[in-house]
């Protein structure tokens, strides 16, 4: 199974991302499981026609004890498994604390092991990577850490706070970062600023996705652009972007 957290700072485009390389990795005929790991709980919002679902959390609240893998479990579209941890009700509460209890029940009802998943995204919030959000990359969820940024100086930033966090962990046997991925913004020397973060992580840039009206376009139909324009140039990028980092994750297990 590949465990991989995909981290990135608030607006980057990171759960269109994963949801469409959600898409194109169960399209190629592995089972995948997108947990949405954010208190909006929207990561799997295009995977479900514009439908949020009950989250993690808000199913606690109402059940208790008596929630079950097939309440916070639901099936989007290409049949990926979809759960959303949720947050805590507005003003109360700890939302990286939410995000604590939700991995934990789900680990509770053994969700990895009934469901048998071939690989694992966790959608993370990456404003910040501080107590429950840092908690993918802990305590063996993910293996992987995948950063997404475009050129523009606060997801720089917060891409390199990321990488820092991860760095932090190194020696602690937690995920390490594999790869930087480039969602295109179209700033000034873009290409140049993402290369001088991956030289200063030491993560390569391991996919690029060009800025298209298309994604735009697709979220308008509550849809990813896998499902709306299956045979775009978009689509094309999102399918080479899952695969190389389905190869970067691969290599790192053999290599370890």
């Amino acid at each position: 199974m590949y465990k991989i957290a995909v981290y990135g700072k608030g607006g980057i485009g990171k759960s269109t991302t994963v949801s469409n390389m959600s898409v194109a990795l169960a399209e190629s005929g592995m089972k995948v499981m997108q947990i949405g790991c954010d208190p909006k709980a929207d990561s799997t919002i295009n995977l479900h026609g514009g439908k949020q679902v009950d989250s993690v959390l808000d199913l606690i609240r109402r059940k208790n004890q008596a929630v079950t893998l097939e309440d916070m479990v639901t099936h989007g579209y290409a049949d990926v498994l979809c759960v959303e941890a949720g947050g805590p009700a507005p003003g109360l509460g700890c939302a990286g604390r939410g995000i604590i209890n939700a991995l934990e029940m789900l680990e509770d009802k053994q969700a990895y092991e009934i469901c048998k998943p071939d690989v694992v995204f966790y959608d993370v919030l990456g404003d910040v990577v501080c107590g429950g959000f840092s908690m993918p990359i802990r305590d063996g969820y993910a293996d992987s850490v995948f950063v997404i940024t475009s050129g523009e100086a606060m997801a720089i930033h917060a891409a390199m706070n990321i990488a820092l966090a991860v760095d932090n962990f190194k020696d602690r046997g937690y995920a390490t970062l594999s790869g930087i991925i480039l969602n295109r913004k179209n700033v000034a020397d873009e290409d140049v600023k993402v290369a001088k973060l991956a030289e200063d992580t030491g993560a390569p840039v391991v996919g690029t996705l060009d800025f298209s009206q298309m994604v735009r376009r697709a979220e308008e139909q509550h849809k990813t652009v896998l499902e709306a324009f299956p045979g775009s140039s978009t689509a094309a990028e999102y399918r080479i972007l899952a695969r190389a980092v389905i190869e970067a994750v691969a290599q790192k297990q053999k290599t370890h």
